[in-house]
């Protein structure tokens, strides 16, 4: 399949030039912002009917949502992708032009902020409050992913498969995995159904730290399957044995993380209310 021709550019006013990549990261919090409103003015989908934060409080968060994301995500891609160069080039630590954001450094600093935000702004209940943006943040993940595909970046091996496609800035010019197609569909579209059944149907936000860890298991072990035939970062190559990549090492812990959040809300004793 030849790649189609769209510009990385989304739109331009004069020298200011608008991406594609930071679409996704603006539309996906406006987006995430509003589904988490929906859900936060919803009391009976929470524990006690009582969410984590106010649902108009969550216009202030996703200021401190671009914020963490932006600065976890540039620090976790110094920090597990190219510590060796940033060390050498300090100055380009700060340089994002060319690219270079961490999906494992944006969690963290957004898991950080909504922990913060919720003891200063809401009832205290952190797990709740990861809850939340596990449910939001697929939005924002699958318009991103979307946006690599725009890029025609972060793209996979060679294949021989039908939808292979040739990408313009593959230098070999062969048909190769949509990666970010497959991280979209997996990661964001399916995972994004998978939550919301639990959330409107099981009412598993009563459970705090039930929603966390179904995402972080979804997640987790979407990112390992997609890395067997995505191409790992030039600089960092395969870690072991032709497959072992970064990506899934640092997947990892949120399987392992996932399991043990969903066992200790499934197991713990708490006041359900009954739809």
């Amino acid at each position: 399949m030849p790649f189609p021709d769209i510009d990385p550019i989304a739109f331009a006013i004069g020298p200011f030039a608008v991406r594609w990549y930071a679409l996704g990261y603006l539309v996906g919090t406006g987006l995430g912002a509003a589904y988490g409103y929906l859900l936060l003015a919803n009391s009976r989908l929470w524990l006690k009917g009582e969410p984590p934060f106010k649902a108009d409080d969550i216009w202030d968060f996703a200021f401190w949502t671009m914020l963490s994301i932006v600065l976890g995500g540039r620090i976790g891609y110094v920090l597990f992708y190219n510590l060796a160069f940033y060390l050498a080039n300090p100055g380009q630590i700060l340089n994002t032009l060319d690219g270079g954001m961490s999906y494992h450094g944006g969690m963290l600093g957004l898991m950080l902020a909504v922990v913060l935000f919720t003891r200063a702004k809401g009832n205290g209940n952190w797990l709740s409050g990861l809850d939340l943006i596990a449910a939001v943040s697929i939005i924002g993940i699958f318009l991103v992913r979307i946006a690599n595909f725009i890029n025609a970046e972060l793209y996979g091996a060679p294949t021989t498969l039908p939808w292979g496609v040739i990408f313009p800035t593959d230098p070999e010019q062969l048909p190769r995995h949509p990666s970010q197609l497959y991280e979209a569909a997996l990661e964001g579209l399916l995972l994004f159904l998978v939550i919301r059944v639990f959330t409107h149907v099981f009412y598993s936000l009563r459970r705090p730290g039930l929603v966390a860890g179904i995402f972080g298991i979804g997640y987790g072990l979407s990112r390992i399957a997609v890395e067997f035939v995505r191409l790992p970062d030039a600089q960092l190559g395969y870690l072991y044995g032709g497959w072992l990549t970064m990506g899934m090492l640092l997947s990892l812990p949120m399987v392992i993380g996932g399991i043990a959040l969903v066992t200790y809300a499934a197991t713990r004793k708490q006041n359900i209310l009954r739809a």
